[in-house]
């Protein structure tokens, strides 16, 4: 983008005569990766982070199965709460499991690594 210093960017109006639109820098550049990832056919899902999701949306987003995704709410793993007999999962505590697990994988692929070398494998 032009201008990388400047905290707002005007977009002309498309019909003369309207104002120009102003845009904080933050929002264009998350537009424009919306806009891109679509290009290239890529499936994009904008979410308030407080939104509250379903137990088959948790899971979904997780790619494990609903059985599974409940199993970790009861062991504690993700928070949630009931709403009477549904559970409900904040799309940031869920974000937050799916990065906590991330790091344990990438630490277990590591030690295997390095269990390798030193078995000569």
């Amino acid at each position: 983008m032009r201008h990388p210093e400047e905290e707002t960017i005007e977009v002309a109006a498309e019909v003369v005569g309207d104002d120009a639109l102003i845009l904080p820098r933050e929002a264009v550049s998350m537009l424009a990766f919306i806009l891109a990832q679509v290009a290239e056919g890529r499936g994009v899902q904008v979410m308030p982070s407080h939104a509250e999701l379903t137990t088959q949306q948790a899971a979904a987003m997780l790619n494990v199965s609903r059985p599974y995704l409940i199993s970790l709410l009861e062991t504690g793993a993700i928070p949630y709460r009931r709403v009477g007999r549904h559970r409900r999962i904040r799309h940031d505590d869920l974000m937050e499991y799916k990065r906590q697990d991330s790091v344990k994988r990438r630490g277990a692929a590591d030690e295997l690594s390095e269990l390798g070398q030193e078995l000569g494998l």
